[in-house]
């Protein structure tokens, strides 16, 4: 079906039907499963006499090895491992496909030109063949003598001439296409052997020999995978791909810290394992993530548990553009707008945001796991999907909306992002901190829709819809937790807030820890021009000119609140620890506010870059950016990590080996004991600082 088109007759019937089957072709999921359906075609079409050992004489070429066929088959298997994700491999067209496999880095250059070489000379032959007896064939003469006259036809000097070209074209499509299936299933062979009735001897020495310490321990919670112990593996096609697994997923489970504690892991993970047939037959063809796997287990069991419960975020890893640089703004909104555009109702378009979302946390997840991104980077990444995913929302439910309540007029929205979202600083377990702005032709309040809203209830059960679809649970569980407090007037204030009134509240009414939280605010999605509006709304508010003793008071007392309620002795509370981020952060906001007056350039969302702006501006003193600076990227790297990978407190005396290893890798200090005398001193530092750049301790 990937190069059905319609022909004749009723074109638009044609289309619907392609349309309908659409789906069933291009996967939602990279389909790695095709791999195992296409290898045992290919098999059986070698069965065949002509059609199996590259030959010359009475050589199919189109169905024998090297020929046409597996030309086709090694590029359609990827069309349909990767076509579901990205579209613009859905060609009909071998040679653009090819080209277009390799812009993707699904495949080599050298591999493309290969293959692209290869099928024009064999087409080339095809058609050469067919002209000879004007028959339909594509296997080559039998006889040397008739064989070397039709190479003299085809323009060679004889038959050996052409032999040399054609096994070069044939070897060359063999070696790229074993390449692809060379890890397919019934290749290879089990070096371990583990009985349903008993232990065997030689298999327990070999798990001793890898570094299992309990063999018989081992030997029997696999035995218990084989027997389909676990739901998961009731599936025959599930016991096959593990069965062929099992001695590279033990040799990787041996080399981590603790095999015995990591096999437990893997065994509670395929416990929980959704669709383990999928996973497991992506694993076969990409063994190589298993140490990635492992790594997971090991230090971050969220991490852990988003792959048993949605192992298609396996897909972010393999697809090939995803590696390098993490995608820009625009670049993740095409990928976003991609993956929706197969949505046919609501609820699916939700499952896709969803999964789309899932896959990328994941992504970065094992980015910041693996040391690739930097604090800052993560967080920025972290942000910029959360940015697409309202963006997304945002226009879906504003169209569905005005579908049944239709448009108020001169109507116009803005989702105002707070927070950690605000300041591009999320963490893989952020809420969304969210403000709805609106405004609308005050003199026509009704909509215009089937059924009537009128003013403000129009924009709050707007924004009800869109909190709820963020947060609504779907097969693969909410993204996101929304958090509108930051809103005017807190939690007893209307959920949406009409501009003048916005306005009108931050100039005559709003508290100081108010204006500070606006320092971190930023328009994520609006109408055109609205947008700029607010911003404009915003960077007034903050440049107004005020006392810096009131402000640093203020600050003070805040902090003291937040202590009193929080506490501030754990120093393992990078947040609310006294010298933590805490105070960072209200340091950072403090000067905004008491200098974007004379020196607006200060503005800026994030508590980094205010910290390296009020530095350069020359409004935060040499000495005190020596301390803040990198303690503002200590904390955040810390963070991410234990976000990312706990989801309680962090208690170094409970906490793996491992974990305590990426904690010192992410301070770029040599052991974890460094780490902790490193945190308190900075801790200390950061408070002095604090008591200096405010006047007074909290």
């Amino acid at each position: 079906m990937i190069k059905a088109r319609v022909c004749a007759g009723d074109i638009a019937a044609g289309e619907a039907i392609l349309n309908e089957l659409s789906p069933f072709v291009w996967r939602k999921y990279l389909d790695f499963a095709a791999v195992a359906d296409v290898y045992a075609m290919k098999r059986q079409i070698n069965a065949y006499r002509g059609h199996g050992e590259i030959a010359v004489e009475g050589h199919n070429i189109k169905l024998g090895r090297g020929g046409i066929r597996e030309i086709e088959f090694f590029a359609q298997t990827q069309q349909l491992i990767a076509g579901g994700r990205n579209p613009a491999l859905r060609d009909r067209d071998t040679l653009t496909t090819l080209d277009k496999l390799s812009d993707d880095r699904w495949i080599d250059a050298a591999a493309r030109d290969d293959m692209k070489a290869a099928y024009c000379f064999l087409r080339t032959v095809e058609h050469r063949l067919q002209m000879v007896n004007d028959e339909q064939t594509q296997t080559l003469p039998a006889e040397r003598t008739e064989l070397d006259r039709f190479a003299r036809f085809l323009g060679h000097a004889g038959r050996d001439a052409f032999a040399k070209v054609l096994l070069e074209h044939l070897d060359k499509v063999q070696r790229h296409y074993s390449r692809l299936f060379e890890k397919a299933p019934g290749d290879d062979k089990p070096e371990l052997a583990f009985p349903p009735d008993a232990d065997d001897r030689k298999t327990l020495d070999r798990l001793a020999e890898l570094g299992f310490r309990a063999p018989l321990e081992a030997s029997t919670i696999i035995r218990q995978w084989l027997a389909g112990g676990h739901r998961s593996l009731k599936g025959d096609a599930a016991r096959s791909h593990l069965e062929a697994l099992l001695p590279v997923l033990l040799e990787q489970l041996a080399r981590t810290d603790n095999s015995r504690a990591t096999l437990v892991q893997f065994d509670h993970f395929l416990a929980n394992l959704h669709g383990a047939a999928r996973l497991l037959s992506l694993l076969r063809q990409k063994p190589d993530l298993f140490a990635l796997i492992a790594l997971v287990l090991g230090i971050a069991p969220r991490l852990a548990d988003t792959l048993a419960r949605n192992p298609q975020v396996m897909d972010a890893l393999v697809d090939p553009s995803f590696f390098g640089t993490l995608p820009d703004e625009a670049e993740l909104g095409r990928r976003l707008d991609a993956a929706l555009a197969q949505s046919r109702y609501d609820e699916d378009l939700l499952e896709r945001i969803r999964m789309f979302g899932l896959e990328y946390m994941f992504l970065i997840g094992v980015r910041i796991l693996s040391g690739t991104v930097t604090a800052r980077a993560a967080g920025e990444a972290f942000a910029r999907l959360a940015d697409a995913v309202i963006r997304a929302v945002h226009r879906a439910v504003a169209g569905n909306f005005a579908a049944t309540y239709g448009h108020m007029r001169g109507e116009a929205t803005a989702v105002l992002a707070m927070g950690k979202l605000g300041g591009r600083e999320m963490t893989a377990s952020s809420d969304l901190d969210l403000i709805l702005i609106y405004d609308f032709d005050e003199e026509h309040p009704e909509s215009d829709g089937k059924r009537v809203l009128y003013g403000a209830q129009y924009f709050a059960r707007l924004t009800q819809r869109l909190i709820n679809s963020l947060t609504a649970q779907t097969n693969y569980g909410a993204l996101y937790d929304v958090d509108m407090r930051l809103r005017p007037s807190g939690r007893a204030g209307p959920l949406a807030t009409q501009i003048g009134g916005f306005t009108s509240y931050q100039e005559t009414e709003a508290w100081t820890w108010e204006h500070m939280a606006l320092t971190r605010a930023r328009v994520v999605a609006a109408s055109p021009g609205f947008g700029a509006r607010v911003e404009k709304v915003i960077r007034e508010i903050l440049q107004r000119p005020r006392q810096p003793e009131q402000i640093a008071g203020d600050v003070v007392e805040m902090r003291g609140a937040i202590a009193k309620e929080k506490g501030d002795r754990e120093r393992w509370d990078l947040k609310y620890a006294a010298g933590g981020l805490v105070d960072i952060e209200f340091i950072a906001q403090y000067l905004q506010l008491v200098h974007a007056h004379n020196v607006p350039d200060i503005l800026d969302t994030s508590t980094a870059r205010v910290l390296d702006k009020a530095w350069a501006l020359r409004v935060l003193p040499v000495e005190e950016a020596e301390i803040l600076r990198p303690a503002v990227q200590l904390y955040q790297d810390l963070t991410q990590i234990l976000r990312l990978c706990l989801a309680g407190p962090f208690d170094a005396k409970t906490a793996g080996a491992g974990l305590l290893r990426l904690l010192a890798r992410a301070a770029d200090v040599p052991d974890f004991a460094t780490l902790d005398a490193t945190l308190i001193e900075t801790q200390a530092k950061v408070r002095a600082s604090f008591v200096r750049i405010l006047g007074k301790a909290p």
